[in-house]
């Protein structure tokens, strides 16, 4: 009998009302992160780290950084970098598409460009830059970009569903990217 139970929740996973049981994690996770803004030291970072990141600043600012620091391979750094740019444009796409509104439970912390929160390009083109320029010997990019993808919940403008979808956007965008990258690639 207890087989035949067991069968029974396994069902029940199929069950449309188990998404409103992760929409709440969704809202709870998110909360929780939130309220470690409170502490003005992280809220004064989480939003450095928002403005830094709007359209993918920082990242693109740091991939021509690169080509211009790293000569042999300026045509990889220059692709790692469109291929941030590209991954940024992309989940810009599926926002408007999908048109999920931003988080109102919370007060958000920073202004944003847009109403729509899923996927987070913050997180798109900050995982895309890691994936991208840690292939190129930039492994530090990986703690800021994780630091900017958490910073979107810091200050409220994102779930957490929004920011996995869009760091699994990033990284499947830089992945697919990287032979026409690292093409030629000396060194």
């Amino acid at each position: 009998m207890d087989d035949l139970n067991d069968l029974n929740d396994l069902n029940d996973l199929d069950d449309l009302d188990n998404l409103g049981d992760l929409d709440d994690l969704d809202h709870r996770i998110l909360s929780a992160l939130h309220r470690t803004g409170a502490d003005p030291r992280v809220a004064g970072a989480a939003r450095a780290l928002s403005r830094a990141g709007e359209h993918g600043a920082l990242w693109l600012a740091a991939g021509l950084l690169g080509a211009a620091a790293d000569r042999p391979r300026r045509g990889a750094w220059l692709r790692a970098t469109a291929l941030t740019a590209g991954a940024h444009v992309v989940s810009m796409g599926v926002k408007r598409v999908v048109r999920r509104p931003r988080p109102a439970h919370v007060a958000p912390r920073v202004r944003t460009a847009g109403r729509h929160s899923f996927p987070s390009a913050h997180a798109t083109s900050a995982t895309a830059a890691a994936v991208a320029f840690g292939a190129l010997g930039a492994p530090a990019v990986a703690p800021l970009a994780a630091a900017m993808c958490l910073s979107r919940l810091v200050v409220g403008v994102h779930y957490p569903s929004d920011v996995a979808a869009g760091a699994a956007l990033g990284a499947l965008t830089a992945c697919l990217g990287k032979r026409w990258m690292t093409k030629g690639c000396r060194g």
